[in-house]
């Protein structure tokens, strides 16, 4: 048995290199299909670990607590502000009631909201985020440049900002010199007094944070707020904490006005939308590999008709129905197998150039699967032609011209 499948790998790879150019051609149809699937599920879960990497920086001691249903429903997030659309907006009434439960760290609300900073002579749209001083604690921000403002500075309703590091390099000739200077937003006049690292993410690298009280009047006349994150200083706690919040807030709102989430939570959702999603990229980038597998099937029908003569020489030396069937079976799995292989290779070498800019990633799982498909093309698609082979009558083979 060891023999015979040497044998037949020996003479399909002889029989591969008198054609070189179609042979790569041939493959290359498997190549790119196998690339499609590889790069979609990479591309996948790099935005997978990007959203994971975002909540996990926070830690795992979070609690959000938003209008609506939150992250699951149609007035969570998407509806941007809880002041905007039909959702109920959070107060300092409930800031004082949640800040009466134990075991909680930080307590951070935010206001949100988009609108036009000008400073160094130029303008750009940004987000503007009124906060609380435990904001930077709570999301672990690093600055490039001067200090976040503090407990102090939030309760006077000091007119300062914290800038990202692309607003900053966008309004100024580098980012760090923004300290110091004055940004002007809604026709009011801010000191700009930190400048954040950059983090990636694109709504806090170009955005102003300022002391949630300073946005009382022109920015946010309603002295609300879209959502509330409360910081759990003990993990064990955040069960507890949540439905204590949920009780709390209960005796104000009704059930369905607001969600209280946990990050743990909201990353099982994330891989639920995940799982689905990549079942539905593996399917596009099948498409490819239906092709290519379509053009295998092609070019061995061609490549029997080309080869009748060989095919009735070997029947009539002794070569059974079989032998012939294994042959075109064997080349056809060489091309699959050769070409599935060259496009996981290509797909590994642009992930690793890609992951120098976003956290792109091949699992086990695609390159097993893209292989085993691969592999199952060849031999489907293989299958037809061998068999046409297979049965050519031996005198009208060799007969043929």
């Amino acid at each position: 048995m060891k023999e015979e499948i040497i044998h037949l790998i020996k003479t399909a790879l002889t029989d591969l290199k008198r054609s070189k150019t179609r042979t790569i051609l041939t493959s290359l149809g498997i190549t790119i299909g196998v690339m499609s699937v590889v790069m979609l599920i990479a591309l996948g879960l790099g935005l997978k670990n990007y959203i994971q990497q975002s909540f996990e920086s926070l830690g795992a001691n979070l609690v959000m607590i938003m209008p609506g249903s939150g992250f699951g429903g149609e007035s969570g997030m998407s509806s941007g502000a809880g002041m905007m659309g039909g959702a109920i907006s959070f107060d300092e009434k409930d800031l004082a009631t949640l800040k009466r439960i134990d075991g909680i760290k930080y307590l951070v609300p935010m206001f949100y909201k988009s609108g036009r900073v000008e400073g160094g002579g130029n303008e750009k749209i940004a987000s503007i985020m009124g906060v609380s001083e435990d904001y930077f604690s709570l999301m672990n921000s690093k600055t490039l440049a001067g200090e976040v403002f503090t407990k102090t500075e939030a309760a006077s309703k000091a007119k300062v900002a914290v800038i990202g590091y692309t607003l900053a390099d966008n309004l100024f000739d580098q980012p760090q010199d923004a300290v110091g200077k004055t940004i002007r937003i809604s026709n009011q006049r801010y000191k700009v007094i930190a400048v954040l690292e950059k983090l990636g993410d694109p709504d806090q690298d170009s955005g102003v944070v300022i002391p949630y009280k300073t946005t009382f009047g022109s920015l946010n006349p309603n002295k609300t707020f879209w959502t509330i994150y409360l910081g759990v200083e003990n993990k064990d706690d955040v069960e507890r904490i949540k439905e204590e919040a949920k009780t709390d807030l209960l005796k104000r709102y009704d059930k369905d006005d607001f969600s209280v989430t946990e990050q743990s939570e909201i990353l099982s959702t994330v891989d639920q939308i995940f799982a689905i999603l990549n079942t539905v990229l593996v399917a596009i980038g099948s498409i490819s590999l239906l092709v290519g597998g379509i053009g295998i099937m092609n070019i061995m029908y061609a490549t029997v008709t080309e080869r009748i003569k060989e095919v009735g020489i070997r029947r009539a030396v002794g070569a059974t129905e079989r032998d012939i069937l294994l042959q075109f079976l064997t080349e056809s799995l060489i091309l699959s197998i050769f070409g599935g292989l060259m496009g996981l290779i290509l797909s590994i070498i642009i992930v690793l150039i890609i992951r120098i800019f976003f956290p792109a990633s091949i699992n086990v799982f695609s390159v097993v699967v893209t292989l085993v498909i691969s592999s199952a093309i060849g031999i489907f698609f293989g299958v037809f032609p061998a068999r046409k082979a297979a049965k050519l009558p031996p005198i009208e083979a060799i007969r043929n011209e």
